[in-house]
């Protein structure tokens, strides 16, 4: 096939603009992510090897050569790995395919533009998958990269200056894996451009973020005469002593195995001994993920067995709520051909999940206890997805509960742990009251607070969609009944309504109950309300409004719920509505009341009108008769 020259995507293009005007401060980092690329390559062939017999490849002598050409200022990164077809060097060099991209693009421009971007937000992006070979654009004017796929009988030079297309040829005589020839920019002091011509930057950088590598890191000698030197000490940091492991090293390994630029906020080391053998390295990252909350986002930890790779984002390792902790699981006793369908139910993975799981939850638990600031940032940034497990690990369930944070109304700031809310319970509560929205304001603001306030009554403030959801499935805490304000009825051990004041509203709430029937299923005297004059609740079993929308969001359509409406007897609106029905209860004018009461009641919870503009025309003409 003849040379062919194409254009980046477009957000390929607006990507390495970023990267050749980059304000990123260290742009050390290049090489980096041209190592870890480079170790990548040389894992998945190591494990081709072992999967299919009949490729021909040696895999002898697998390593990473670096060289550097001080004259014609090169530096050259090149791997014997699992290479490279022209198809996916296109695919995964000349497209940016991953969801999200393009809306951080989009975000930091407008910073760029605002000036506000920050270091940390172009870290955030250059980090992330299939991003960080373009990287090498902040040193080099131009890269040509030459490949050939294992097995493969010709190979792929593909070569681009940066400024928007890119050429790809064929390459008869490339040999087995991926070289990257970076022409270097001039070393500038002021822009922390360095020479990376010159041998001894290069090992200090090598030194510095990829020494953890286990493959051998080979530099050729200045002049290319003599012996390549190993510049990596090549020792698995999960394998070492964690006294012997710094801080630093510590957080480039999180930065390899993550593709997160920032430092970890956790790290978590775990081993077993005896009849069945591992070693754990995991990090709590200090940010959510990009695509915590995307479908198609990779979950996993990296599965080693005897210091040989396996395979990248094991599933089988890590439940779905802990999709956010990366790191290295390295056992002795399994199979190196183990694939992903036999890990799901392969006894000793369960066991290692069951024991990693207990770490990071033991791990928060303590930062809770010791290190709250640890927590709250955690909390705020993952607690998200923590909270799914309320719904998938009944096991863990309490642990879970005990690390879980929620707002409340006892403070505007500082979310509060279950057990800090029970020990604030006034005498006489019995419960744990929450309730469920989508948002802090509206709740707030919500009428079924009303008598939760004039008792005391702390209640807990849940916005998060998946609180929705887990409320139902999680009935008590430390023997508290889970309850909502709005659900159900309310008995805060205050004064009841008397029977003889039922009795006069007993002609009303028939009427009303008739005269709503298509939107309300009962209508009755409230416990709840102090100064409004009506709300809705739902049964204990209803759907929620919110978790109605949230269905529709998903395009499916629940069955409609009635409600039911709570009158307030003390309310002046009430008992005036109660007085003119007694009076004159053939006025056509007050079905509107009525309907006005329903409406109103249904906005101060921050829901939704059928009928917004039939609403409005009713509110009008009442209005305009106060005036007349």
């Amino acid at each position: 096939m003849s040379t062919e020259t194409i254009e980046f995507q477009a957000q390929a293009r607006q990507l390495l603009q970023l990267m050749i005007h980059s304000i990123y401060s260290t742009k050390d980092v290049f090489l980096r992510e041209l190592i870890s690329n480079a170790s990548d390559a040389l894992d998945k062939l190591r494990l081709a090897a072992y999967q299919d017999k009949d490729l021909e490849v040696d895999t002898s002598d697998l390593h990473i050569a670096l060289a550097t050409d001080p004259g014609e200022r090169t530096l050259t990164v090149r791997d014997n790995g699992i290479g490279m077809t022209r198809e996916e060097v296109v695919d995964l060099i000349g497209t940016i395919a991953k969801s999200g991209t393009a809306e951080m693009l989009g975000r930091l421009q407008q910073a760029r533009e605002a000036g506000a971007a920050s270091e940390q937000a172009t870290a955030e992006l250059i980090g992330q998958f299939g991003v960080g070979f373009y990287s090498s654009f902040m040193v080099a004017d131009r890269v040509v990269l030459v490949t050939r796929k294992a097995g493969a009988a010709s190979g792929v030079r593909w070569e681009s200056d940066g400024q928007g297309t890119y050429t790809v040829s064929d390459e008869p005589q490339a040999p087995q894996g991926t070289a990257v020839t970076l022409h270097l920019k001039p070393e500038d002091t002021e822009d922390a451009l360095h020479d990376y011509a010159n041998p001894t930057t290069v090992k200090g950088i090598v030194k510095r973020y990829s020494d953890f590598i286990t493959w051998p890191i080979r530099m050729a000698p200045a002049g290319g005469e003599g012996e390549p030197e190993t510049v990596n000490s090549r020792k698995a940091l999960w394998a070492r002593s964690p006294k012997d492991v710094s801080d630093e090293e510590y957080t480039e390994f999180y930065r390899h195995v993550s593709h997160d630029w920032r430092e970890p906020l956790q790290t978590i080391r775990l081993s077993a001994e005896g009849t069945f053998e591992y070693q754990a390295l995991l990090f709590l990252p200090s940010h959510a993920p990009m695509d915590l909350f995307m479908r198609e986002a990779k979950r996993g930890v990296q599965l080693y067995v005897k210091r040989v790779f396996i395979m990248d984002d094991c599933e089988a390792l890590v439940p779905e709520y802990l999709r956010f902790v990366k790191g290295v699981v390295d056992a002795n006793d399994l199979s190196l051909n183990i694939s992903r369908e036999i890990l799901q139910q392969d006894r000793q993975i369960q066991l290692i999940r069951k024991r990693l799981v207990k770490k990071v939850l033991s791990t928060v638990r303590s930062m809770l206890d010791d290190e709250p600031e640890k927590y709250a940032t955690f909390w705020s940034e993952l607690g998200r997805a923590v909270k799914e497990g309320l719904l998938s690990d009944h096991d863990n369930r309490q642990a879970i509960l005990e690390i879980c944070s929620f707002a409340s109304t006892h403070d505007p700031e500082k979310p509060t742990t279950l057990r800090d809310y029970i020990a604030r319970m006034p005498e006489g509560q019995e419960a744990i009251y929450y309730a469920t929205g989508e948002s802090r304001a509206a709740l707030e603001n919500s009428p079924h607070l009303e008598a939760f306030r004039a008792k005391g009554y702390e209640v807990l403030l849940l916005t998060d969609p998946v609180d929705e959801v887990w409320v139902d499935m999680v009935p008590t805490f430390e023997d508290k009944a889970l309850t909502s304000v709005a659900k159900g009825e309310v008995d805060l051990g205050g004064d009841d309504v008397d029977d003889e004041t039922k009795k006069g509203f007993d002609a009303l709430l028939g009427w009303l109950a008739a005269t709503l029937d298509d939107d309300v299923k009962e209508v009755r005297l409230s416990h709840r309300l102090t100064t409004s004059a009506a709300c809705l609740v739902g049964d204990a079993a209803d759907l929620t409004p919110t978790l109605e929308k949230m269905y529709r969001a998903m395009g499916q359509e629940p069955p409609k719920v009635k409600r039911i409406l709570e009158l307030n007897p003390g309310h002046a609106l009430v008992t005036g509505l109660r007085e003119a029905h007694e009076q004159r209860p053939d006025d056509p004018g007050l079905r509107e009341t009525a309907q006005l009461l329903h409406g109103m009641a249904l906005l101060a919870e921050g829901g939704e009108l059928a009928e917004p503009a039939a609403f409005v025309a009713m509110l009008s003409r009442r209005l305009e008769q106060t005036l007349t």
